[in-house]
Order: structure tokens, then sequence, then C-alpha cells
């Protein structure tokens, strides 16, 4: 078999003279190839051979051939596609009403996941392999995936997390001939092996107590029944909606987010000096400590910045919440920096689109970007084993859940 590829490669190499000829011989072998495949199907599906006398009174037989051009890697090719005169056979490789193979469609969820437009996935496509493809054909292609994210969404949950993350991304959407801005609020989860996954991403246009009371339900109802730590930007509403659904839940706002809150208020001149204050509380050993630093801040700032001091106590709850655990624990909840990060990869992704002509479209391009995403979270965060087993101890029998599965 070996030998007689080498001599039809040779016999090949004879006729070529450029590459533009080597690509014509490949594009025919590949309709050669993609032929002999039908006749090998209709085949199987009459159950005897062309010509053989064991399909006569059989009840069905061959019936001629129906000419289609389809749309390969290799460029258009038409093919002959076998018929039966019961109309029973459909082949498998070009189904009836396909135009593509699965290697072109492959592309166009491959380009789109990768942030690349309709008119460049077009362009590419006309250039490379010389096909034509609509905005209309890459919708339709990148929509076989939308059942895919149903089931996603979906798909049952852990039924403990350690640790979760809630932030969200803003993208322009137009809706009504109008372009407003939605948000994809994404709960990102870290499970008893320490290892991330997304857990769910919905899309709106405001936050709320209810709206945060639905994501939490939806939660509930993929099989999750406690959260230890919820870790947030200042979400509106959340607070009240995960007291509601998961009672027992520590909530920590962001650290980082809140110091950036503040700072929009502060001169350029004050701004650093601010900063170092402001570390100095969310950097003490304790809560004591960090008490005290809030009331030295409060003394030197109080005066000249009141809407700082009144953000700041207002939240002081669950902004020191981080005090209650051991260091190795406070380094990765006093901040969403887990979920900002997946967060920034999106971008990376979505950064050429100015904006998207419906939620499906916008949703679809967030998945196919997360998938490729959560591929790489195969590792534990850092001092995991250390922080589960401090945990285990600080949340007595709220994991056993899990450990007894």
């Amino acid at each position: 078999m070996q030998d007689q590829y080498k001599e039809l490669i040779k016999s090949l190499a004879k006729e070529c003279n450029s590459v533009e000829d080597i690509q014509d011989k490949i594009k025919d072998l590949f309709k050669d190839t993609l032929q002999e495949i039908f006749e090998a199907e209709i085949e199987s599906h009459l159950g005897y051979e062309k010509h053989d006398a064991v399909g006569d009174n059989t009840g069905n037989s061959r019936n001629g051939y129906t000419k289609k051009t389809v749309k390969t890697t290799h460029g258009k090719t038409e093919v002959k596609i076998p018929r039966d005169r019961n109309g029973s056979f459909e082949p498998q490789i070009v189904k009836k009403h396909e135009r593509t193979l699965n290697g072109i469609e492959e592309q166009i969820v491959y380009m789109y996941s990768k942030g690349m437009s309709t008119r460049d996935i077009e362009d590419h496509l006309q250039h490379i392999y010389g096909i034509d493809v609509s905005p209309t054909m890459v919708s339709k292609v990148t929509d076989k995936i939308l059942p895919m994210i149903s089931e996603w969404q979906s798909r049952p949950l852990d039924p403990v997390y350690p640790i979760v993350y809630l932030d969200a991304i803003h993208f322009k959407v137009k809706v009504d001939s109008r372009i407003i801005n939605k948000a994809a609020y994404t709960v990102l989860g870290i499970n008893t092996a320490g290892i991330k996954d997304i857990l769910g991403i919905w899309i709106g246009e405001s936050e709320s107590a209810s709206f945060w009371l639905g994501v939490c339900t939806d939660l509930k109802s993929r099989g999750v029944e406690d959260i230890l730590i919820a870790c947030k930007d200042g979400l509106s509403g959340f607070s009240e909606a995960i007291e509601a659904s998961f009672p027992k839940t520590n909530i920590q706002l962001c650290v980082i987010h809140q110091i950036r809150n503040s700072v929009k208020y502060i001169g350029y001149k004050e701004r650093k000096q601010v900063v170092d204050d402001l570390k100095s509380i969310y950097k003490a050993i304790n809560l004591d400590e960090a008490q005290e630093a809030f009331d030295s801040f409060k003394q030197t700032w109080g005066d000249r910045h009141p809407v700082v001091i009144k953000s700041w106590e207002k939240n002081w709850i669950e902004l020191t919440a981080f005090f209650n655990y051991p260091l190795e624990i406070r380094r990765i909840i006093y901040t969403t920096n887990s979920v900002e990060s997946y967060h920034r990869q999106l971008r990376k992704v979505t950064k050429t689109k100015t904006s998207y002509p419906t939620d499906e479209s916008l949703r679809k391009m967030i998945y196919l970007a997360t998938m490729n995403i959560i591929k790489t979270w195969t590792k534990p965060v850092p001092g995991w084993s250390e922080c589960l087993a401090q945990l285990t101890i600080l949340h007595e029998g709220r994991l056993k859940k899990v450990s007894d599965q």
C-alpha cells in the first residue's frame, strides 16, 4: 500500500509544474475520493454491488445521479449524488440540503471563536480556498452551537463550591435599531479540587435583587446546595439575593474595586497618599488592626473626602470578611482578580467587535471563547491543599456532602 502511495505521488509530480497544478490535482483526488464514498454508501444502503444480480427483484435499485456543488477546503467541487428508486437513500458525508463539508463549518466556528468578524471570515475563505460564504451562512453555521450553549448553561453542578466569584463585563448590542450597553454577568466557581470553572453567564441590561435571585435560583436548580464564600464587585442587589438563597454564605466585597471607586473622588496630588493609607487597612494583620487603620484614615481624610469615608463605612462588613480566614485564603478572596482575568481573556477575543447584532451573537462569541479558555484550567489554584484543609475546619460539616459522594 505504501509503495502504491509513493508511485501515485511520483506520477502526480510529473504532471505538476506549479503550486496551482498541485492544488488542482489535490482537488481532483478529493473529488474522486468523495465520489467513491458516495458509491460505497449507496452500495451499503442497497445491500449489493452495482450490476450484481443479487439486486434483482429486491424492490429497490440505483436510479442515476443528481449533480451537486459543495464547498470544501479545496474550493467548490461538483459531485454526483447517487439516487435510488425508492428515494430512501441519503448520503452521510454530505447530507441532503447541505452545501458544505464539515471541515468548512469547523473552520467557520473556529474563526468565529477567535473573534473574527463575519466579513473577515468571508474574506479569509475566499482568499485561501476560493470559497464564497455569506454572512447568512456564517450565522447559520454558528447557530448550530446554540443547543450546545443551552445544554452547557443548564448542566448539573457540584453540590458545594468553596469559593465563587461574581463580576460583569459589558458589551454593545443592537436592540430595535439602537445600540445599547448590555452586561454579561459571570459566575466563576472554584470546586473542592481547586479547579476553576465558569458556572454560568447571564446577559442582561441591569442588575437588581430580583435579577440575582434568578441567578441563584438557577444555580440551586442545577444542584448547588451551598457556597462557602462569594466574592463580588459592587453588584447591586446581589447581597440580598445570596442571603435569601444561600444564607450561610460569607460575602466578600472586592477590596481592589473599592479602592478604585474611592480614588475617583480624589485629586491627582492626593491620590498616592490616599491609596497608601487605604492599603494599610486591607493589609492589616487582623480586623482590630484594620479598624484602627480605618479610624486613622478617617481622622486624616474625613473632612476632605466624606464620600469615600461613607462608602467604606457602608460596606465595612463585606469589605473585611476576609479577616475571618487565614492568610492563604485571604489572598484568593479579598479580590475578584480570578474572574477579572477571565474577562481580560474575553476582551482579547472580542476587542475587534464594536457591537453585536443580537444577544444570541454575543452569547455565541462568549461561549466559544469560554470553551477555549477553560481548556487551560486544569490545575488547582496555588496553595489549594492548605486552603481546603482550613475551610474544612472553619466550615465544619459543610464540605462533608462532597466527600461522601
